[in-house]
């Protein structure tokens, strides 16, 4: 892996420049504010900065940014105050960057978050973090509250311990004083959000590059990237024996750059991701115009490199299992399709053959898309890629053995 590790939260970035995000500031302010310098725009001014520089969410849709935040500020003009939220929930297995993030740039995050707040007028924000983190943040916010550098104080939520605890719809559920649960929606949040009003949730990735965009401007942030997809990202990048640490690197990047060189396969965008063959790595760029070749896309940052020890079917019953348990438990896809799929899959990983495969793709068919929420979608999209980068190991379990074991890996 061309990125090396260099402490247990990060790694030296991938091959495009130096880092703009992880310059290991952490929460002392008076730094923060010499590394950085002040913000310089406010009002409506953001959301033109942000149009032009093209920034999108980098929580994993990779919406837009300017188009989010002028649907809030339109549906403020008719009188209903503004919200704005900063989601580090990060209930994926296999990420860490919004974790390391808020370790080493937390006033960064904060001052994406203001600058969001002043762009649609929102005087109510919230802070949305794994349990573990919320006293030193709110530490944080105290210290800045002292200095006055936020007009709209954030107020700290803790997010439960659960895979879906990060989708927007959850987000607003947890910080109204629900369980954290996502609820189906017709109207987007950033117009009809928390207690009906104009609610902004963005990952914490997203707002620490507004704040970079607010600083240096829309030119700055294009000097990275591509032309259709500019400015860079954080990937956490991991293996077969677990999470090597959290890489930041250009969009259009060489997808090689983070992935291991003898690598059989690799998942791309974690467990709501894509497998994606080994073999065709070397062609391809962390960007969503050269994965969509492949069916996958950067989705929240993340690269896992199977092995050619590793079962890909094994791997795959592993994370549906997972996503199974982790469901919300509120509609039938999820309380009865899941479960059935990962019971499929592990029957497939058992005995193989095309007819099993068969039923695993008719269930996968069976959620896609009828959940209230998009966690069977993603279930199904990682299933399907399974059984097509790793068809030949559905025809080589039938004959009781595996691609992985006579590669000399374990089964």
């Amino acid at each position: 892996m061309t990125a090396a590790a260099t402490s247990p939260t990060g790694m030296a970035p991938a091959p495009g420049g130096r880092r703009r995000l992880l310059l290991g500031v952490g929460d002392d302010i008076d730094r923060h504010a010499r590394t950085h310098g002040p913000r310089r725009l406010h009002g409506p001014a953001v959301i033109d900065e942000i149009a032009r520089s093209g920034l999108t969410g980098r929580g994993g849709a990779a919406f837009p940014v300017a188009t989010k935040l002028a649907t809030a500020r339109d549906a403020m003009t008719r009188g209903r105050r503004s919200v704005v939220v900063a989601n580090a929930a990060e209930g994926e297995p296999l990420s860490r960057k919004d974790a390391v993030l808020v370790h080493e740039a937390p006033h960064l995050v904060l001052d994406g978050l203001a600058a969001v707040a002043s762009a649609v007028g929102a005087t109510e924000t919230y802070l949305y973090v794994p349990a573990g983190a919320a006293t030193r943040l709110r530490a944080v916010i105290a210290t800045r509250a002292a200095r006055g550098w936020d007009h709209a104080v954030p107020t700290v939520v803790e997010a439960p311990d659960r895979f879906v605890a990060g989708e927007t719809t959850a987000v607003v559920d947890r910080i109204a004083g629900g369980a954290g649960l996502p609820h189906d929606r017709r109207v987007p949040t950033a117009a009809d959000g928390l207690r009906g009003r104009p609610t902004v949730v963005h990952n914490v990735e997203t707002l620490a590059h507004v704040a970079l965009v607010d600083r240096h401007g829309a030119d700055w942030f294009r000097e990275r990237g591509t032309r259709s997809e500019p400015g860079s990202m954080l990937v956490t990048v991991s293996d077969d024996g677990g999470i090597r640490g959290v890489a930041e690197c250009d969009l259009g990047a060489p997808l090689a750059s983070l992935v291991d060189p003898d690598a059989r396969a690799v998942l791309v965008g974690g467990f709501h991701g894509t497998w994606v063959d080994g073999r065709e790595v070397g062609s391809l760029a962390l960007s969503a115009r050269s994965l969509r070749a492949v069916g996958a896309a950067p989705g929240a940052g993340i690269v896992r490199s199977l092995g050619a020890g590793s079962c890909g079917l094994r791997a795959t019953a592993d994370i549906a299992d997972h996503l199974a348990a982790e469901s919300a438990g509120q509609c039938g896809p999820c309380v009865f399709g899941l479960p059935a799929l990962a019971s499929a899959i592990r029957d497939l990983v058992t005995h193989g053959g095309a007819d099993r495969a068969e039923k695993v793709a008719r269930l996968a068919a069976t959620v896609d898309g009828r959940g209230a929420c998009a966690h069977p979608d993603g279930t199904a999209r990682l299933v399907r890629s399974a059984l097509t980068v790793f068809a030949d190991d559905i025809h080589h379990h039938a004959a009781g053995r595996c691609a992985a074991r006579t590669s000399g890996g374990h089964r």
